[in-house]
């Protein structure tokens, strides 16, 4: 269902004091127009961090910019669009966007920490508590964690996507109350508002249909890498932990004050109702998927309504090259991803037996084989 309603109604969805906010900051808000750090506004916004910080919530920030300083530092006219002068420009400028940071937080008398993380960071499970302990012990050091995705070290097929679902999982990772996305768009529009007139601001979300996600397909922004559809994907992923999320232009004065007090800005999405254990958003949201499962109506019944766990019987077909271990997505016969999990088997090894019940697979079989190929313990709805 979408509602249209004005955001100050949100005070009565969002009961609960904001304690710890993960403050995501897009390229085209620490960016200008000619693609290089914009340090009136990253001044701005660190005023506002600031004064959220004395008001007693906890700030971590998921920053994009690395590849804006370094185009200005290396005097390039535009950003490039090629994998290795990306790299090279983020190489130069993480360190400059840190030390602008640094310098700025200094000026309210705040300390900062660089945290730079990659998707194989989160998809093992040590590193990714070992990243939640850091962040940890930096806010009970009262330090504002500054993280960024290594984009000196990531290659394109495992980029976060403009940063939206890093923050997502740095929003599961610490236990947050709130995530607010800053971006060059000030919320979820019916359609993209650069491109078309009179176009109506969606204020509150409190279920993720396909007609939002529909919305959200090909709005976009100038500098960043992702769109709205990474941020649909990234409220999906913090309300399934009963984590709130706003999307507001970075650009607006007082903009995250507003968010604390919940008054109208941007588009607020609602937590979930239900929320799902910490391990299961792991293995759901944190790995990178390696295929997809389709299945017959009869599985969707079992998985969905009766918490059973996936059957070779009820497998209709598999695309990817997956092998055991790797997680996948589980869909009906029309397309609708219903869950991931992990694989016992291989793509190869599951064409073989699709379709087959347990009894058959064992006279068929020459050794041990496992009768799921998703164990329930290992799979999470969506």
């Amino acid at each position: 269902m979408i509602e249209a309603t004005a955001m100050c109604q949100n005070k009565d969805i969002m009961r609960k004091p904001i304690k710890r906010i993960v403050i995501k900051v897009g390229s085209s808000t620490v960016a200008d127009a000619s693609g290089r750090l914009d340090r009136e506004n990253m001044k701005q916004l660190v005023e506002q961090v600031a004064q959220v910080w004395r008001q007693g919530t906890a700030c971590v920030i998921v920053t994009s910019g690395a590849i804006a300083a370094g185009v200005e530092q290396l005097e390039l006219k535009k950003r490039p669009r090629e994998i290795a002068k990306l790299q090279a420009a983020a190489a130069v400028g993480q360190g400059l966007l840190i030390h602008e940071y640094t310098r700025l937080f200094h000026e309210h008398g705040i300390q900062a920490a660089q945290i730079l993380l990659t998707q194989f960071d989160m998809a093992h499970r040590e590193l990714y508590l070992n990243a939640r302990h850091a962040l940890d012990q930096l806010l009970a050091m009262r330090v504002v964690p500054i993280v960024n995705e290594n984009d000196t070290t990531t290659v394109e097929e495992i980029k976060f996507g403009d940063n939206d679902m890093l923050a997502a999982l740095v929003a599961v990772l610490i236990d947050a109350d709130h995530l607010a996305l800053l971006s060059d768009i000030d919320g979820l529009y019916a359609a993209d508002p650069r491109k078309a007139e009179k176009v109506e601001k969606i204020s509150l979300v409190n279920e993720i249909t396909p007609e939002i996600e529909q919305m959200a397909e090909g709005i976009g922004s100038a500098f960043g890498s992702g769109g709205m559809i990474t941020k649909i994907n990234a409220a999906k992923l913090v309300g399934a932990a009963r984590i709130s999320m706003q999307i507001a232009d970075g650009r607006e004065p007082g903009v995250l004050q507003k968010m604390i007090a919940g008054e109208e800005v941007g588009t607020y999405f609602a937590p979930g109702k239900r929320k799902i254990p910490g391990r299961k958003l792991w293995l759901g949201f944190s790995r990178a998927v390696k295929g997809r499962v389709i299945i017959d109506p009869g599985a969707v019944k079992a998985i969905r309504d009766d918490g059973r766990s996936l059957l070779p019987a009820g497998v209709v077909g598999c695309d990817g090259d997956f092998t055991i271990g790797d997680t996948i997505e589980i869909s009906d016969d029309v397309g609708q991803v219903i869950a991931r999990g992990i694989s016992n088997y291989s793509a190869a090894e599951l064409a073989g037996i699709q379709g087959k019940r347990t009894a058959q697979i064992s006279k068929e079989s020459a050794g041990d084989f496992s009768e799921e190929v998703i164990h329930r313990d290992h799979m999470v709805l969506l």
